[in-house]
């Protein structure tokens, strides 16, 4: 009676093991997984960060004036009515001097 109880046990237990890491959803598998969680939780971060920065820059382009004429300045050449816009254009220098 002990014999048979010891084999079934060994049997569940291997039955078990074999499920374990080679059956549907075994070790192999939740390793991976949790490395791809940790991928699109590093992701995730890296996304909620561009988003706060964004989302900054929009407040700061609906509130403030400052912030939207020098996106203009930079960004399209604009200036104010009644300025004057100066280029400063840096002589090149003779490639070869004698």
């Amino acid at each position: 009676m002990y014999r048979w109880l010891l084999l079934i046990l060994l049997l569940m237990f291997a039955g078990l093991q074999y499920r374990l890491w080679f059956g549907e959803a075994n070790l192999r598998q939740v390793w991976q997984l949790e490395d791809q969680i940790e991928q699109q939780r590093l992701e995730n971060a890296r996304l909620v960060e561009r988003n706060t920065r964004l989302e900054a820059e929009v407040q700061d382009l609906k509130k403030g004036l400052a912030a939207l004429e020098e996106r203009a300045r930079s960004e399209l050449g604009m200036i104010r009515e009644g300025e004057t816009f100066f280029q400063l254009i840096e002589p090149e220098q003779e490639k070869s001097k004698r």
